[in-house]
């Protein structure tokens, strides 16, 4: 799988490092990025993406 953030949407609510923790997390300011070293075939990674309010994560089959 894919996983993208566009950082330009996120705003913060911090739904997809609680859904995937093992995937995301968030910055120094808040904003959710990628953990270093995730897996991306991580099946919660779809979770994390379904979970954030303003649709700011892409998961998409390789």
């Amino acid at each position: 799988m894919r996983i993208s953030i566009d950082p330009q949407l996120c705003i913060g609510a911090g739904q997809c490092a609680l859904a995937a923790p093992r995937v995301f997390t968030q910055d120094d300011d808040g904003y959710g990025t990628l953990l270093p070293g995730h897996d991306p075939d991580d099946p919660m990674a779809r979770e994390g993406a379904r979970s954030c309010p303003v649709h700011a994560i892409t998961v998409t089959d390789s």
